[in-house]
């Protein structure tokens, strides 16, 4: 599996239909504390637009709306993980990814042999509390040791020059994207920004739906 370098993340669909046609070709639904009929609607508007622009539409916790609605991956925090049916996921051909934030974690996430890794934060993040210390890139390349040519996500403060530059220089394939973009005073042009700075690293479309 290969991962876009730019891993944009958002919160509702209405970001979703915004962002995306601009060139965005990964993009996570995290939509916390919605009602499931209402995520429902949120996921199903999402593909719909992804699949109009060639994006990946990733589903954050919700694994089982996921399935039933056809998203492309899912991706897990530690205590979902170990609540989710890891073998119906894979049954309806979804790929998983896997936050980790210390050793542990990494342990248990490869035990499920996920699709792909994400660490974070690597540097501090305003997007929510964190109980962790900031990483730092340096830590990414502890990870690409142990995980092999399992892609790497770094996630946490990272802005679309000198520390995306030092994510990538350390290992990490994908680097994901939250307040820099949706806290931006033009969230449009930050997305572009994002998209030229990664644009070294893409694959072709045709590549990447290959290995999907």
């Amino acid at each position: 599996m290969q991962l876009d370098p730019f891993y944009l993340i958002l919160d509702d669909a209405d970001w979703i239909e915004r962002l995306v046609p601009l060139g965005v070709r990964l993009v996570q639904l995290r939509a916390k504390g919605m009602q499931e009929s209402r995520l429902r609607l949120e996921i199903r508007r999402s593909l719909t637009v992804c699949r109009a622009h060639g994006c990946a539409l990733v589903v954050n916790d919700h694994w089982r709306l996921a399935i039933e609605e056809g998203a492309d991956i899912v991706h897990l925090g530690q205590e979902d993980l170990a609540a989710a049916d890891v073998g119906a996921i894979r049954r309806a051909d979804l790929r998983l990814g896997v936050s980790t934030h210390d050793r542990r974690e990494l342990e248990m996430a490869l035990r499920v042999e996920p699709d792909y890794v994400a660490l974070g934060p690597i540097w501090p993040t305003i997007l929510k509390a964190m109980p962790w210390a900031p990483q730092t890139p340096e830590r990414l390349r502890e990870w690409r040791t142990r995980i092999g040519d399992l892609p790497l996500v770094a996630i946490g403060g990272l802005n679309p020059d000198e520390r995306l530059r030092a994510v990538l220089e350390n290992g990490a394939d994908s680097a994901a994207v939250v307040t820099d973009i949706t806290r931006n005073p033009d969230p449009e042009a930050r997305t572009r920004e994002w998209i030229r700075a990664t644009a070294a690293q893409r694959v072709r479309p045709e590549e990447e739906l290959r290995t999907m």
